[in-house]
């Protein structure tokens, strides 16, 4: 299964903690807040953005 997002999809999404645009991680299949204070990344589990917070892998964490 593919961790691919529609670019339209993905224009309507936001990070539920700063509010920011995300942007795509293909390689990490995460979604990840563009907000240089925030940084949370959100993975991507069976093509489905996982938008919780308590989910979220926090900056510098694996």
């Amino acid at each position: 299964m593919t961790n691919t997002l529609d670019p339209a999809l993905l224009e309507l999404l936001a990070c539920p903690a700063s509010r920011h645009s995300l942007r795509l991680d293909e390689a990490a299949a995460e979604l990840v807040c563009t907000d240089a204070g925030c940084g949370l990344a959100y993975p991507i589990r069976d093509g489905i953005p996982v938008l919780l917070v308590d989910e979220a892998r926090r900056p510098g964490n694996s």
